[in-house]
């Protein structure tokens, strides 16, 4: 008989409600390549805004430039549009084993929810950034304008309490905006999903199988604004939700998604980076050796490329060769539990690096990290990945998985290596900061007594079977791995259950 062993809970956690700050489980991040909008992670500063008019919205572009200009998304869908395949990381991922080492009191003050699993991936489209500054005097792969500007800010329209009220802001050099090949957008689209009206859909079918073609013809005149309404509304690609940004934000990928400005309302252009607080009093690393007293803002830059880092969100194990049952069981089980079970893992997750850095290899060890085997990478089914080349997407996360035997208690390691040979390092305490930002250690998954759980999903098999509850099926036992310890779920399906008794 097989056991196996899954986890396959998507509950939505929601960290803080002002401002609104939500994750998806572990489990649902690599249920797909392209994270369901649903799905990603919302981290916000402030108060979601509204965009209503959507017609008299409108991005001002100004600062150390000859000519400043007011673009409405008509001029902005005018230009070419890109799909641009990026993973965008909260730049606070995996703090919460931060706070487990030495926990801040303003590590929590400045940070609603001390954020576990705020890394997704998704389709953008929209213009280039390099596009766009063009319009404005400003050539392709440019560090300086005439005027002296050398970065680009992006305002929001939201605002938040860090600014006293004021919006959220950061920049990146102008020399990452324009150049092509850094893929810099403003997105007005996630995902190219497809958004369908079902009264739009009813009308037009009964436009078209109702109506005889004189008829047809008039209806169409007589309706002609609404009925194009209604067909855009079903043709037309989903734009992006308020959550994300509606209706314009920019995306930077490679970088911590802090400089990914949602709801866009200005772009200037600086002599120097962004003033803002975010840009200056946050997102950078200090030594554990800097607190609170001792803290100079000013000798750090702010945070920008993120660092090789991986999650291993799930773990199925697979329990082989059930040797006895009933009493004998039981017996055996005291006498030696390795004589009954022979376990198996597969270990599965994603690992990302920043700049567009490829991912060159995942290593996994079931014994703490003695040994290690190679893990196998992949980013669409089908296809063979290969870490930096034109077939892969560079911004993108590479998913990753290796079936292992594993002891029924011990703690699966998995560490990433990029393209530039960059390793995650061993330890979070080596790189604990106070703002915990940037925990790209080795992620750890403790198995205990994951046999304990088997028989208490068996005595639940069993216990249903003679109350006449359930069938005779299979039992499943589903399990959540995390850092610390295991979560299950009971799922009973299609296995003899004499087989378990």
């Amino acid at each position: 008989m097989e056991i196996e062993l899954s986890c396959n809970s998507y509950a939505f956690e929601s960290l803080t409600v002002e401002p609104f700050n939500a994750e998806p489980p572990r489990s649902a991040l690599i249920s797909s390549y392209v994270t369901p909008v649903d799905f990603f992670y919302k981290r916000n500063h402030g108060p979601i805004p509204i965009v209503d008019d959507i017609e008299s919205y409108y991005v001002s572009i100004c600062g150390l430039i000859e000519n400043s200009k007011d673009l409405f998304m008509r001029d902005i869908r005018m230009l070419r549009k890109y799909n641009i395949t990026a993973t965008l990381q909260c730049a606070g991922n995996r703090r919460t084993a931060m706070s487990n080492v030495r926990t801040e009191e303003k590590m929590i003050m400045l940070s609603p929810g001390l954020t576990s699993y705020e890394m997704q991936h998704a389709v953008w489209s929209g213009a280039k950034l390099a596009d766009v500054l063009e319009l404005v005097g400003i050539p392709n792969l440019t560090s300086v304008t005439r005027s002296g500007g050398k970065h680009v800010e992006f305002v929001s329209i939201d605002k938040c309490k860090e600014e006293n009220g004021g919006p959220y802001k950061a920049s990146i050099p102008l020399s990452q905006a324009t150049n092509p090949e850094a893929d810099v957008l403003l997105a007005y689209e996630m995902n190219g999903e497809a958004q369908y009206s079902v009264v739009a859909l009813f009308l037009v079918v009964w436009a078209t199988s109702c109506l005889n073609p004189v008829e047809l013809t008039s209806w169409l005149t007589l309706n002609s604004n609404a009925y194009s309404k209604f067909f855009l509304s079903i043709i037309m690609p989903k734009p992006l939700n308020r959550d994300h940004g509606y209706p314009l934000r920019v995306v930077v990928p490679g970088v911590i998604g802090a400089r990914s400005v949602k709801w866009l309302d200005t772009i200037n252009i600086l002599a120097e980076e962004c003033q803002g607080f975010f840009m200056q009093k946050d997102y950078k690393m200090f030594p554990p050796s800097v607190n609170w007293d001792n803290i100079n803002w000013k000798s750090r830059r702010p945070l920008m490329d993120f660092p090789v880092q991986h999650n291993t969100e799930t773990c199925w194990l697979t329990v082989r060769n059930l040797l006895t049952r009933g009493r004998e069981c039981d017996e055996a089980w005291k006498a030696d539990p390795q004589l009954l079970y022979n376990l198996q893992a597969k270990v599965s997750g994603y690992a990302v690096s920043g700049g567009g850095r490829g991912i060159e290899r995942v290593d996994i060890s079931v014994d703490g990290g003695k040994n290690w085997v190679e893990a196998s990478r992949y980013q669409k089914t089908g296809i063979p990945y290969i870490a930096d080349h034109m077939s892969s997407d560079k911004w993108a996360w590479v998913f990753f998985e290796v079936i292992i035997d594993i002891p029924h208690s011990t703690q699966i390691v998995a560490k990433a290596v990029d393209t530039a040979a960059n390793v995650q390092p061993e330890s979070v305490e080596t790189i604990w900061n106070l703002r915990g930002v940037l925990n790209t250690s080795w992620h750890r998954v403790q198995v205990r007594e994951a046999l304990c759980l088997i028989r208490c999903a068996k005595r639940k098999r069993r216990l249903l079977a003679k109350q006449k509850l359930l069938p005779f099926g299979k039992v499943s036992v589903v399990i959540l791995l995390c850092g610390g310890g295991i979560a299950s779920i009971i799922s009973l399906t299609n296995l003899n259950h004499t087989e378990i008794m």
